[in-house]
């Protein structure tokens, strides 16, 4: 009987063991993808800040081009 309890506080102690490691990793995983959303949000900040400027640009230079046709 003492064997059987022993064994199964063994297999117990294994199962805490990998969900602690399985938890680490995740935790690993998580964290990396945090960062990786937040490179991404910059990046898509500044895309959007470039096209804004790229935009502007080309709106400047229709006006110039109607303002050329008109005179």
């Amino acid at each position: 009987m003492a064997d059987s309890i022993t064994e199964q506080v063994l297999l117990l102690e294994q199962r805490v063991d990998a969900l602690l490691q399985h938890c680490a990793r995740l935790q690993a995983e998580n964290d990396m993808l945090r960062a990786s959303q937040e490179a991404l949000a910059a990046e898509r900040t500044g895309l959007q800040e470039k096209n804004e400027q790229a935009r502007t640009r080309i709106e400047a230079m229709i006006a110039r081009l109607k303002a050329m046709e008109q005179s």
